[in-house]
């Protein structure tokens, strides 16, 4: 099959190989053809080492398709079923499952750095984030599959499986964003626009989309965002709707120290401080003590949107069916898995498209 390899950390191009195999499902995996992904900016973090991967590996960690084979052990899946992917699949009886974190489990996820699911040209190589979602096939573990119906397209469910929900999941369950707040988003890319929905979804009076790209602008505003502006109009903004005092939530979307730092301080006193951006792990950002209590403020990181897959899936799509989550609006380009590196040239440009998707036949 096909399939787009990374063959080393800091190569700013994938290769496509058609001597890609998958390794042969175990008692308790699942084997998937692929029929969508999105590109996400995460994926050019693990090709630049940003975030952690592995090469020789097939890249993306986004996307949907169809059971073709199941491992003798798994009874919840059958052949046929479409589904949705997940890097976080949750094992069920480790702390953080059973406490409720399943976005928190590592059992699968650590499995996916000793565990090679690909051969490349017959040598054993990994999926990127335990996926690898830029191949015509995978196999991962049965509950890394998420079920859905027939009719829900894949480019849709594609979307579903990490920038929609992190970004919504962000709002409705790491945040717990409350109707009638000011909700700031800074970086209106994928994730950006989702986090833009998620608080629309929770009845956030105004929202402030915060992009240096000004063609975001009104993307950011089709989305929902009530108001939008470079990163050095913000202050005029604040000065105009809250008196110069803050917003109620303040979403970093981006994972620099810099955007960070902004969004701790356009948070009023009290108000709560999202992280969704995935930053290096040598990006410091300074806090000082006497902030850190005075101004009594709640930093949270946000992994995968605090997401329970196995809830929030069904959610998604349900809140799609009913009109109430755009994601036709977030597919920018439909692409093959040919023109990848194309794809990834965009991404890395910053421009105003929201999400490329790979198509397969």
């Amino acid at each position: 099959m096909k399939a787009a390899v990374l063959n080393q950390i800091g190569d700013d191009k994938l290769e496509l190989r058609d001597d890609v195999t998958t390794t042969a499902p175990g008692p308790d995996e699942v084997r998937i053809k692929v029929k969508a992904c999105g590109i996400c900016h995460s994926d050019l973090s693990a090709m630049n080492g940003t975030l952690p991967a592995l090469a020789p590996g097939v890249v993306g960690h986004e996307g949907a398709g169809e059971i073709v084979e199941v491992g003798s052990a798994v009874t919840s899946l059958a052949v046929g079923d479409h589904v949705v992917v997940t890097f976080v699949p949750p094992c069920g009886t480790c702390r953080n499952c059973v406490s409720g974190e399943t976005h928190l489990c590592i059992v699968h996820a650590m499995a996916a750095f000793t565990s090679p699911r690909f051969l490349v040209g017959g040598a054993p190589a990994f999926g990127y984030a335990g996926l690898g979602t830029f191949a015509e096939e995978l196999v991962v573990p049965a509950a890394g599959a998420i079920k859905i119906d027939h009719d829900v397209p894949f480019e849709i469910a594609a979307l579903i499986a990490c920038g929609v929900i992190t970004g919504v999941g962000a709002v409705l369950n790491t945040a717990k964003v409350e109707p009638g707040s000011d909700v700031v988003v800074i970086g209106c890319g994928g994730v950006g626009v989702s986090v833009i929905q998620g608080a629309r979804l929770a009845g956030a009076a105004r929202i402030i989309a915060v992009d240096p790209v000004v063609e975001k602008h009104e993307v950011a505003k089709h989305f929902g965002a009530t108001h939008a502006t470079t990163p050095e109009g913000l202050a005029e903004l604040n000065q105009s709707l809250a008196g110069g005092m803050g917003f109620d939530y303040g979403f970093d979307v981006v994972g620099l120290p810099a955007t960070i730092r902004s969004a701790w301080d356009i948070t009023r006193r009290g108000g709560h401080v999202v992280i969704v951006g995935a930053g290096r792990a040598d990006a410091m950002v300074e806090f000082s003590a006497q902030e850190l209590f005075l101004h009594d403020k709640t930093l949270h990181g946000s992994f995968y949107g605090t997401a329970n897959v196995r809830r929030d899936v069904p959610r998604l799509v349900a809140l799609w069916r009913a009109g109430r989550l755009d994601m036709e609006s977030m597919i920018s380009k439909r692409i093959r898995l040919d023109d990848v590196n194309e794809g990834l040239q965009v991404l890395r440009g910053g421009g105003a498209s929201v999400r490329q998707v790979i198509i397969f036949d």
